[in-house]
């Protein structure tokens, strides 16, 4: 049985459908008891907890065998820092996985994870790895680029950011790159390590890279998602530094734009700092490993993103 953390996510909904497609067993972790019926919907478990409250866990994972970590935050909010949810909360679902005799750790970390990347982000996810590497309980770990589809949060930013107003506003040059992953490819990527003949010795206690077939530019995700959308509006190039400046000011434009029937995304002196860095691996790197070509970005559009008829100048 697989014990979810982070089920009602974007990425746990997609996954949580195909296990119950593939016969699977399943019990999900929820913070709030009204979003228990995501899990049920699939005729899976669900168990009330939060992985920041080590208390809350006791017994849950009793009876899995493989625990599934998803649970992550890009932006730290009141108490939900980088340090609580993503280290402390990985070490108390470890300990409960180590009480309840799980066999398979899996965790979700993110391209560029590193104790040295300078960018507290990066640097909890590297040091949950370590948590969970040091477990004694075999694991896989993912590190992919962006994962997009129905619901992901960066696609949804960018079209708030595509929706404000005549032109897009681009931070910095816009020549960062990134390498869009199909939520539908990720979770082939995981079914392969968990189900089938593929789930051996050597797909265990490894960690895997995972991005699309292509290295795409800012400007260039922009550009297919507007086209995709089917608007047509210029770009404006805006200075990191130039951004990180009006910060303070970010929640009275958010609520000057709710005023106007607009919603302005947030952006944190951290998420602009991470534009300067690409997040790119192996083009071919999920072909190589298993056994398949990831579908390319605009395919991937294409899946859950509807054209705006009437928007074009």
């Amino acid at each position: 049985m697989f014990f979810i953390a982070g089920g009602t996510g974007f990425i746990g909904r997609h996954l949580i459908a195909s296990l119950e497609k593939s016969g699977q067993r399943a019990r999900c972790l929820v913070r709030a008891s009204g979003k228990a019926g995501v899990c049920r919907k699939e005729g899976f478990e669900s168990v009330a907890g939060d992985i920041t409250e080590k208390e809350s866990l006791q017994g849950a994972l009793d009876g899995c065998d493989v625990l599934v970590h998803l649970v992550g935050i890009i932006e730290e909010k009141g108490p939900m820092t980088f340090v609580k949810v993503h280290v402390e909360g990985t070490r108390n679902l470890i300990d409960e996985a180590k009480a309840a005799g799980v066999q398979h750790l899996f965790y979700q970390s993110a391209l560029g994870a590193s104790v040295s990347s300078g960018a507290r982000y990066f640097e909890t996810k590297a040091e949950a790895e370590d948590i969970v590497k040091a477990s004694g309980i075999p694991y896989t770990i993912f590190r992919p680029s962006l994962v997009i589809g129905e619901g992901d949060g960066f696609t949804e930013k960018l079209k708030e950011l595509i929706d404000m107003g005549p032109f897009v506003p681009i931070p910095g040059d816009g020549n960062v790159k990134f390498q869009p992953m199909a939520i539908e490819d990720w979770v082939k990527c995981f079914m392969a390590v968990f189900s089938g003949p593929r789930q051996s010795a050597q797909l265990l206690s490894r960690i895997y890279e995972l991005g699309g077939p292509e290295h795409l530019t800012y400007n260039e995700i922009v550009a297919q998602l507007m086209e995709t959308m089917g608007i047509n509006k210029p770009v404006m190039h805006i200075p990191l530094d130039l951004m990180k400046i009006s910060l303070p000011f970010s929640a009275l434009s958010r609520g000057v734009g709710l005023l106007l029937g607009k919603k302005i995304p947030s952006v944190t002196r951290e998420q602009l700092d991470l534009l300067r860095t690409d997040n790119i691996c192996a083009r071919d790197g999920v072909e190589r490993t298993f056994g398949f070509t990831p579908i390319t970005y605009r395919s991937a559009l294409k899946k859950f993103i509807r054209p705006i008829h009437g928007e074009n100048p």
